[in-house]
């Protein structure tokens, strides 16, 4: 079993930068697919960023391309992601995924960390 516990939301205004943070416990996730999703009020879950298990491949939603970077450690067990330009468009509850497979199929999620960006 692994546990997901994310950190680093909180209140920013637009244009302003976060750093959120993933970090899993109970097995290594070295192997693991992760990324990150969010859900707005009112909205359906959608997809953020993910990384591959070596950081080679990396994959964004349109909507954050070049404002978002999603990095790993390996050693840490943790999974990061820089959030720069932020919009109040990106607020929402961000959500940390992982898991053996693709990401759109994963198995763990963490309980969600709350980014708000005020105009």
């Amino acid at each position: 079993q692994v546990q997901l516990v994310e950190s680093g939301g909180g209140l920013v205004q637009a244009g302003g930068s976060l750093r959120l943070s993933c970090a899993a416990s109970g097995r290594t996730v070295s192997s693991y697919s992760m990324g990150w999703f969010r859900q707005a009020p009112g909205k359906e879950r959608e997809f953020v960023a993910a990384i591959g298990w070596s950081s080679v491949s990396t994959l964004y939603a349109d909507s954050v391309k070049g404002r978002f970077t999603i990095s790993r450690d390996n050693a840490k067990n943790t999974v990061y992601l820089q959030m720069n330009s932020l919009e109040p468009e990106d607020t929402a509850v961000y959500y940390c995924a992982a898991g053996p497979g693709s990401i759109w199929s994963a198995t763990y999620w963490g309980q969600g960390t709350q980014v708000t960006v005020s105009s």
